[in-house]
């Protein structure tokens, strides 16, 4: 059963509304088509494009570290070659 929304879901606009090579906004995180029927959606549709937008910044965050490590493991490596 459905959890019922009491509250309006708020729009995750952040006021940038510029766009990465994906094509997701780069605060929100949401599509051009997602941005554009926001307020169209149902409840569900919004809390489905919330869940979304979460998975990307987590995603972008793991790939943002992942490249933190190897840059850090490749100073590491270079560092031990100086004499």
């Amino acid at each position: 059963m459905d959890q019922l929304e009491f509250f309006a879901i708020p729009n995750p606009c952040q006021g940038v509304c510029q766009t990465n090579k994906q094509g997701y906004c780069l605060k929100c995180l949401r599509s051009r088509e997602e941005r554009f029927n926001w307020f169209t959606y149902s409840d569900a549709q919004k809390q489905q494009v919330l869940r979304l937008c979460k998975q990307r910044r987590n995603r972008q965050r793991y790939l943002l570290g992942h490249q933190r490590d190897q840059a850090s493991t490749a100073t590491l490596q270079q560092s031990n070659f100086d004499f």
